[in-house]
Formats: C-alpha cells, sequence, structure tokens
C-alpha cells in the first residue's frame, strides 16, 4: 500500500517543490507506469453559428462549420496522464462499433495504447455529443449503453487489469456508471495491500469506502452526497461546509485524502486533521471546454508519485487544469503547457499595471486583499497564510520585496533567491491573483495608490506595530493580522540547505 500522504507544516516547497516550470519536466522525466481503469467516453464537439430559428418549433437553428472527437471519461483521464509524460495503460470496455473505433484511434493519437481495452460484441460505444453555436453551448446529447457487464466480460476486464498491474506505479480509477470499474470492486478489495498508490474519482465515492483508497476526487456533488448534505450555491460557503464535514466524508469515503473539485470554486484538499488547502481556478465565462475534474486527477497522481507535497500537487494540478478549461473541446494539459502555466506569465505587474488592473476588479464589486513580504524560500506556511488571505476577500494581491529591500531588512547574504525567482514562484499559486516588485522600506506608497479594503500581515505582527496601519485607516480600509508559520521557519530552512550543502 501507497506510505501516507503527508505535509508538515515546516516542509518547504521551495527548491525541487517549487512552483517553477521545472517542476513541469520533473513530472515528464520520472516517466511513471499509471494504470487508469474505468468507463470511457467518445466525446464530439460541433461548432456553428446560429443565425435562425426553426419554422417547426421555437429554437434555435445551428448550422454546423466543424466538429471534432476526443478521448472523455477515463480515456481523458488516461490522455492528460500521457501528454505529462506517464506511462499509460488503459483498462476498459468498448463495442465493436464504428465509435469505439474511433476512440482507440484517438487513444493511440494521444500516446495510450489500447492492449488492455476489452471490445465486446453487439455493445455499444457511450457518445457525448455537444453542440456550440458562437459562445453559448446549445445543447449535450448522450448514447449510452444502459446494459450491464456480464461475466465473461467482467473476468476479461480483471485478467487485463491483473496484467497491467505489473509493475504499476499507481492504479487510477474513474467510476462513472458505465460498470467496468465497479466489475472489479470486489477483486480489488480482496487485493488491497498489494495496490500501488490508489486514486478513486467516482460518481460514487462511498461506493469505493472499503478499498481504503489512498486518494478520492469526487465533486462537490458527490462529495455532499456520500454525507447527505445540501450545498448552498456559494463557493465559499460550500468549502466551508465540506471542510466541517471532512471527518464524515472521510470516513464515507475511506479515503486518505479527498481532494474535492469545485468546479469554477477551484479545488478543496481535507487529509486528515491538517489544515484544509483550497486552490483557486481561473474559471472561463462559458462553457465550452470538459474534462478539468480527469486533468487535475491526472496531474494531482502524477505530482504525488513525483513526492511533492500535497499543498503543492495540489496547486500543480489545479495549473493544469486551468490549462484544459482554457482550451475548447476537451483538451489535455501536456509538459509544455503545463511548464507555461508555471511560470505564471503575466502575474508579475508593475504598479501602473498593477493600479488599472485593481481599477477593473472594483469597478467590477470585487473586494481587494493586499499583503507583502520578502517570501524568500516559499513553505507552507506561506501558502496557508496567502490561502486564508485570499479567503477574506474576491482578489489578492502580494507584494514582494526587492532584492535591495531584502538586504536591508535581513542582511547582507539574504534573499537566497532573486526577485524575479520569488515573484514568479508566487504568481504561480492559485490563490494569488496579482503580484508587484517593491523597493521602498514598506509598500505604503502601493497601499495609497490601490487603496486595498483589506491589508493582511501574518506572522508575529499586530495591526499597531505596522506603520502601514494609518495609511490603510486614512483612507477607511481595515488591517487585519492572520497566523502562519513565521520567518524563523523561512531561516531554518535556508540553514538546514546551507548544512547540506556544506557536506
Amino acid at each position: 500500500m501507497y506510505p501516507p500522504i503527508s505535509d508538515t507544516p515546516q516542509r518547504a516547497i521551495s527548491g525541487e517543490h517549487e512552483l517553477t516550470p521545472a517542476l513541469a519536466d520533473r513530472l515528464a522525466r520520472a516517466g511513471a507506469n499509471v494504470v487508469v481503469l474505468g468507463d470511457v467516453v467518445l466525446d464530439v464537439w460541433m461548432w456553428g453559428r446560429s443565425e435562425r430559428v426553426c419554422r417547426e418549433a421555437p429554437v434555435p437553428v445551428v448550422d454546423i462549420e466543424r466538429s471534432s472527437a476526443a478521448p472523455g471519461g477515463a480515456a481523458n483521464t488516461a490522455a492528460n496522464l500521457a501528454a505529462l509524460g506517464a506511462r499509460v495503460r488503459l483498462v476498459t470496455t468498448v463495442g465493436t462499433d464504428r465509435s469505439g473505433e474511433r476512440l482507440r484511434a484517438a487513444l493511440r493519437g494521444r500516446n495510450v495504447p489500447d492492449g488492455h481495452v476489452v471490445s465486446v460484441p453487439d455493445r455499444s460505444t457511450a457518445i457525448k455529443r455537444r453542440i456550440v453555436a458562437g459562445d453559448q453551448l446549445m445543447v449535450r446529447f448522450d448514447e449510452t449503453d444502459r446494459r450491464g457487464i456480464d461475466d465473461t466480460v467482467g473476468t476479461a476486464v480483471q485478467d487485463r487489469l491483473t496484467a497491467a498491474l505489473d509493475g504499476a506505479d499507481a492504479l487510477v480509477i474513474c467510476d462513472y456508471d458505465g460498470g467496468c470499474a465497479d466489475r472489479a470492486r470486489r477483486w480489488l478489495t480482496a487485493r488491497r495491500p498489494e495496490l500501488p498508490l490508489l486514486v478513486v474519482d467516482s460518481h460514487h465515492p462511498a461506493r469505493w469506502r472499503s478499498l481504503r483508497p489512498d486518494v478520492a476526487t469526487p465533486n462537490a456533488a458527490e462529495a455532499a452526497a456520500s454525507v447527505s448534505l445540501t450545498l448552498p450555491a456559494d463557493g465559499a460557503e460550500r468549502a466551508e461546509l465540506l471542510d466541517h464535514h471532512r471527518t464524515g466524508l472521510l470516513d464515507a469515503t475511506g479515503a486518505a485524502t479527498v481532494a474535492v473539485t469545485l468546479d469554477r470554486d477551484g479545488v478543496l484538499v481535507l487529509s486528515g486533521d491538517r489544515p484544509v488547502h483550497r486552490t483557486w481556478a481561473r474559471p472561463v465565462p462559458d462553457r465550452q471546454s470538459a474534462g478539468g475534474g480527469d486533468t487535475f486527477t491526472a496531474a494531482y497522481t502524477l505530482a504525488l508519485l513525483a513526492g511533492l507535497p500535497g499543498a503543492t500537487a495540489a496547486e500543480v494540478a489545479q495549473a493544469a487544469a486551468d490549462v484544459v478549461v482554457h482550451s475548447p473541446g476537451t483538451s489535455v494539459c501536456d509538459t509544455a503547457a503545463l511548464r507555461q502555466r508555471l511560470a505564471g506569465a503575466g502575474g508579475v505587474l508593475d504598479a501602473a499595471e498593477l493600479a488599472a488592473a485593481v481599477a477593473a476588479h472594483r469597478r467590477a464589486g470585487r473586494r481587494i486583499v493586499f499583503t507583502n513580504g520578502c517570501f524568500d524560500v516559499l513553505h507552507t506556511g506561506h501558502i496557508a497564510y496567502l490561502d486564508e488571505a485570499k479567503r477574506l476577500g474576491d482578489i489578492l494581491v502580494v507584494a514582494v520585496n526587492s532584492d535591495r529591500g531584502v538586504r536591508a531588512l535581513k542582511g547582507p547574504d539574504r534573499p537566497v533567491n532573486s526577485e524575479h525567482d520569488r515573484a514568479t514562484v508566487l504568481a504561480a499559486l492559485s490563490c494569488v491573483d496579482h503580484v508587484t516588485i517593491f523597493d521602498e522600506p514598506t509598500p505604503a506608497a502601493l497601499l495609497r495608490r490601490l487603496r486595498p479594503e483589506l491589508y493582511v500581515k501574518g506572522g508575529d505582527y499586530r495591526p499597531e506595530m505596522l506603520a502601514e496601519t494609518s495609511v490603510v485607516h486614512g483612507y477607511g480600509g481595515e488591517v487585519r493580522a492572520l497566523g502562519y508559520v513565521a520567518d524563523h521557519s523561512t531561516s531554518a530552512i535556508i540553514d538546514r540547505i546551507r548544512v547540506g550543502a556544506g557536506r
């Protein structure tokens, strides 16, 4: 069984764990062997334009201009794993129909071998068709074979799964009511001690409780149903409610860690009694993409296999999911796209650019939260603090001390990382919306210019200790002190690095 996923507050995510483009290459170089078991779909997208109404009924007529087909469901999870550098073995069933052949071909085109796919005569391959006109998703219609999988096919699936698991680093189960994954549930439970890292993505996560997965990745509705909760519409309230019921959720799913995907509101990671970690999505206004949850599951699995701490793994996976939801159709995030996303391109602004961005947010009625610091060696204490700050408003702005400023504050041997590197790492965090670098001893000038509704600091600070407090109160803002692992954690990490380098 895979060892428990841990994340201690002092554990650094600097160096090999920093949220930099190098992490994308690290996942690819690992070349993990991952088995995906589950229900597959052929996703068909049709795009066109609508300029008239049907004569027979008051419905729009869409003139289709182009279409595409892609692996969906468990096949999309497999395709994302392969795109990020994994060696994938997909165990599933498809019909012997034309759609099944198209799906097999699409898998091979995404570097997912079809040697462990079981063909079932006289069975229809599941298809989801979507029609998009302009910027609007008009309709989705599904064709699904509702017949169950018989014993002969079930035995074939188990045989293919046995062969596929030889030398596997992880098993990802995608149970979407097609029957393929569920058919092997009892067989897998009997062999649980022999299984590698086990990740379950299921419409019914409680169904897999006896398997005791390392990770379960339900969406908010699936998580709520497993503990009989009614979810509020507000994303922040949903996250708070699910965190409040984490004990019941962990028990209901049997998982050591539950990563609840909240769609446009990010992901909530609940693990034992450790502090909750929430990622923040960068959503698109229109629903012209699919498979963000599949991408998150794939990237999260690979990040854990690469030895990343849980919070870092979730941030990497959120970055990958952000890539695909900004791409039309059913897409994948490959190493190059993840590298670019983790680079935080466009996230570091100068003062004028930041002022313009904040003004636009304010016109849209968004609450601005501002914080600042050196952030020389980013660790999980920083991330917990920034995540808490983000939850207090809509937009989080982080001002980073310049190299000269850090030397004045910390001494001539600091910073360890340059201002550009520190700002870029922060910009890659999903909870951070904008980053800027300032050269002055304090961010007072920035605060006067931006006038954020809330100014927060962490560690041992109290509002009355801060020179900036009078500035913020002067324009009617609020100052608040938050708790996080203080600067001595950074110093201790740097000392350990230096001691190790001297050996």
